[in-house]
């Protein structure tokens, strides 16, 4: 009976980086609980760009963007674009840091045009979106 290698650990960081690039594992946790996510394309590399679309009720929501520097396990800047408000464009940091002991600190900044755009962003139901989201995460990877 041949043994199978011993995996290397896999740092924390990467594991959260990869939850954030891999189509397939991103649909199991980006947007609200309530929504169903449907990816149109999503080429998470420097220079790629992603469609996606949230689906709650009967409706649709479309997002899209582009990446603009991508580093494994360290950073993705990106910009995002709700289509039901297409000129309110965000330009987006997501920093990844191992902590060790399994421990990841993920910092994520959002820059828009103005404190107005910021209100609608809020207003919209996207910060309970994003909470769910990162709920969802940390249950996909404590599983």
């Amino acid at each position: 009976m041949r043994r199978k290698p011993a995996r290397e650990p896999v740092p924390a960081d990467a594991e959260v980086f990869r939850a954030h690039t891999d189509p397939e594992l991103v649909v199991q946790w980006l947007g609200p609980r309530r929504a169903k996510m449907r990816v149109d394309h999503y080429d998470c590399r420097t220079g790629g760009s992603y469609r996606y679309l949230h689906v709650s009720d009967g409706n649709e929501f479309g997002f899209h963007g582009c990446f603009h520097e991508v580093r494994p396990s360290e950073l993705i800047v990106q910009t995002f674009t709700f289509e039901g408000v297409p000129d309110g464009v965000a330009l987006e940091g997501l920093v990844f840091e191992d902590l060790g002991r399994g421990r990841t600190r993920l910092t994520g900044t959002s820059l828009v045009d103005s404190f107005e755009d910021r209100d609608a962003f809020v207003a919209s139901g996207m910060e309970e979106g994003v909470r769910e989201g990162y709920e969802r995460l940390d249950e996909l990877l404590a599983g």
